[in-house]
């Protein structure tokens, strides 16, 4: 696509509709604005950054866009691993991170009203003060809900609560030619024509922009008691997830992992880790209205466990314990990134049978290739999140192997009947592997719905769909 360059006539009228601390040009946009998680997908440096605080200045500058032909991308706290939120073709970058608030907790509907930039981990904490729960666990607790809904995150409690698509109720969005619509509503029941609000989610940005969210809550669970189960095999491991979900015992959580990436969280955090005599674990979670309602659940599993081969079962029951575990489960990620200069990295999805197969398949590439590689993901969802590390590799060298073992890596997961993303999305960075996954039909189908909504293509270009 040929876009306008900006010049500095477009900065000015920006400045029009947006205060001048909120709007930044050359030399005053910060380096983080350039790229995401995952700088190894390349830094691209927008021509100016807006800050909005309202729907009225986005609907001004995605029209401003429209008008003249200005490529935009959305951006919430840029903790994406896909380059989703990066303006590879510069233009405009809109960051919502100031759009924070909370706009009503509404009890009786058990609903909250929320704007995009608020982040993950405050709005968790002020929904708890009012004895509820916003289910969605995605690890990266820093990121905005805009964020979230744009790539439909996942995360630790997806096997009993589902994922953000299940609690997104309405969205205000403004779309590419400035124009503000609402798709959803707060009601329980909606069957009245298309879902455009689940349209939306997990878009990536590329449709719309949202701009106020009406999410679902439930009540707090009153107990919560997590189970730390080693086995000697991961074969062992995998196989008795079939058989805890099979048991309608269901856990909020199911998470496996493996000793090197406990070990790799040690010694990140400068903690000792339960347990990693193992060479494979599942992390379970139970919640419920009553500790005896959860013990019931969890002893059930224990058994089903210990019965498949599981060398132990510890109890985790107090918060001590239970940040103990979780919190090193929760910096795998910053462990394995402060281990290597570079790495890169994949969120494939697999059908549970097929979890060890794949991760067995992994352990074959970093033996063939010479290129250390951890894995670590949702059991009870088949979400593996594989991770290559450079280490002492030339860069040649590195980026012809990481080439190879990436494709083997989508590939494999696609001949499991798998996708390639779980939780993280396309962004830039997998649309040469969209159209294997999904099949080419599919993608025209998303390439049309692209065209309808943003004709002109400046939303986000280059992410999703090739060409877009």
């Amino acid at each position: 696509m040929q876009y306008k360059e900006l010049t500095i006539k477009d900065v000015h009228n920006l400045l029009e509709i947006c205060s001048p601390e909120r709007v930044y040009a050359d030399e005053d946009i910060n380096d983080d604005f350039t790229h995401d998680e995952m700088p190894e997908y390349g830094k691209f440096k927008p021509g100016v950054v807006v800050e909005p605080i309202n729907t009225d200045e986005v609907s001004a500058v995605m029209k401003y866009a429209h008008d003249n032909n200005i490529p935009v991308t959305p951006r919430g706290s840029g903790t994406g691993l896909c380059g989703g939120a990066v303006p590879i073709y510069g233009g405009i970058l809109l960051s919502l991170a100031k759009m924070n608030r909370i706009l009503e907790i509404d009890e009786d509907n058990l609903t909250a009203t929320v704007e995009p930039g608020m982040l993950l981990m405050d709005f968790i904490k002020h929904v708890e003060e009012k004895g509820l729960l916003y289910p969605p666990d995605p690890g990266e607790k820093s990121a905005t809900l805009g964020g979230n809904i744009m790539t439909n995150a996942g995360g630790m409690r997806a096997v009993k609560y589902g994922v953000t698509r299940d609690y997104v109720m309405a969205l205000k969005v403004v779309l590419p030619n400035g124009e503000v619509t609402r798709f959803g509503s707060k009601t329980t029941k909606n069957c009245s024509g298309y879902s455009l609000k689940d349209l939306m989610v997990g878009s990536e940005g590329t449709l719309g922009i949202v701009t106020e969210i009406i999410l679902k809550l439930i009540p707090e669970p009153k107990s919560i008691i997590s189970l730390l189960v080693p086995f000697s095999d991961l074969d062992a491991c995998i196989d008795a997830v079939p058989k805890i979900i099979r048991s309608k015992a269901l856990p909020t959580a199911i998470e496996f992992m493996q000793k090197e990436v406990i070990k790799a969280a040690e010694e990140y955090l400068g903690k000792k880790f339960p347990d990693k005599s193992s060479d494979a674990y599942l992390l379970l979670t139970f919640d419920g209205n009553s500790r005896e309602e959860v013990e019931r659940i969890y002893e059930d599993v224990a058994d089903i466990c210990l019965e498949s081969g599981a060398v132990d079962v510890f109890l985790s029951d107090t918060e001590e314990r239970q940040e103990s575990i979780w919190g090193a489960r929760g910096v795998f990620l910053e462990a394995i990134k402060s281990s290597t200069p570079s790495m890169d990295e994949c969120d494939v999805v697999v059908p549970r049978d097929k979890i060890a197969e794949y991760v067995r398949y992994v352990n074959t590439l970093e033996k063939t290739y010479g290129v250390r590689i951890r894995s670590f993901g949702h059991a009870g969802d088949g979400n593996i999140h594989v991770y290559l590390c450079k280490d002492n590799l030339d860069d040649e060298v590195w980026k012809e192997k990481c080439s190879s073992i990436m494709k083997a890596l989508y590939n494999k997961a696609i001949q499991l009947n798998g996708q390639v993303s779980g939780e993280h999305g396309i962004g830039h960075a997998k649309v040469p592997y969209l159209v294997e996954s999904i099949g080419e039909v599919p993608v025209l189908l998303m390439q049309g719905i692209k065209q309808v909504f943003d004709p002109k293509y400046i939303l986000n270009p280059g992410k999703v769909v090739a060409g877009a």
